[in-house]
C-alpha cells in the first residue's frame, strides 16, 4: 500500500540526498534526475533579485529544465539561498573558506530561503518559498576549527558549511523557522498541494 497515487514516482530535479530522504520518509517514491544548469550564470543575470526571489528563480529554472526532458511526469525542483545582512553566501570550496564563512556568522542571525517548483505535464503548477532565521552562538576560533575537523568534507555540501541535523547544531544559539525549510525542502506546503491534487491520499 502506498500514499502515492500516480503510476510513476516523483522526479526530483536535485542530487540532494537530504531532500530525497525527506520525500521518501513522507511516503513519496522518488526518481532522481539532477538539473544540469549553470546556477552561477543565472545568479549573475538576476543580480537585482532578493535572496528569496533568487532561490525561487533557481528552483523554477531547474524544474523547467528537467520537466522538458520528462513532460509526462511530475517533477519537483528545489533551491536554497543564504544571506546575512547584505551578503549572500555560497557553498565553501575548501576548509579555509568554510572557517572564514562560519567565523563571519558567529554571534549573528542569518536567513535560509528554501524554494520549490513543481511541474506537471511540462508546466509549473506550484511554487513556494519559506524562510528560516538562525542565530549562531559566539564560539571561539578553536571551537570552529575542531568542528570543521569533525565535520570534514560535509561542510562543502551545504551553503552554510553546516548540517543542522548533525554536529552543526553545536554552532547555534537560536532557531526560528520550519525544520524542513532549514534542510532545503519546505515539505509541509508541498504535501498540502500534492494532497489537494490527489497525487497522494488526501
Amino acid at each position: 500500500m502506498s500514499l502515492w497515487r500516480l503510476p510513476e514516482p516523483l522526479i526530483l530535479a536535485s542530487g540532494s540526498s537530504v531532500r530525497r530522504q525527506l520525500l521518501t520518509n513522507a511516503g513519496i517514491p522518488v526518481d532522481v534526475h539532477p538539473a544540469n544548469i549553470d546556477e552561477r550564470a543565472i545568479e549573475k543575470s538576476a543580480s537585482d533579485l532578493s535572496p528569496p526571489q533568487l532561490a525561487a528563480r533557481l528552483a523554477h529554472a531547474k524544474g523547467e529544465h528537467v520537466a522538458q526532458q520528462f513532460p509526462s511526469r511530475v517533477v519537483l525542483a528545489a533551491d536554497q539561498t543564504m544571506a546575512c545582512g547584505d551578503r549572500v553566501y555560497h557553498k565553501p570550496t575548501d576548509l579555509a573558506a568554510a572557517h572564514a564563512q562560519i567565523t563571519s556568522l558567529l554571534g549573528r542571525t542569518h536567513e535560509l530561503h528554501a524554494a520549490i517548483a513543481l511541474f506537471a505535464n511540462g508546466r509549473c503548477v506550484f511554487e513556494g518559498c519559506e524562510t528560516a532565521r538562525l542565530t549562531m552562538r559566539d564560539a571561539t576560533p578553536d571551537f570552529v576549527g575542531r568542528y570543521l575537523d569533525l565535520a570534514g568534507e560535509k561542510v562543502f555540501t551545504s551553503v552554510g558549511g553546516y548540517q543542522l541535523e548533525g554536529i552543526g547544531v553545536q554552532l547555534f544559539e537560536k532557531i526560528e523557522g520550519d525544520y524542513f525549510t532549514i534542510l532545503g525542502l519546505p515539505l509541509l506546503p508541498l504535501l498540502k498541494f500534492l494532497q489537494s491534487k490527489q497525487y497522494v491520499v488526501a
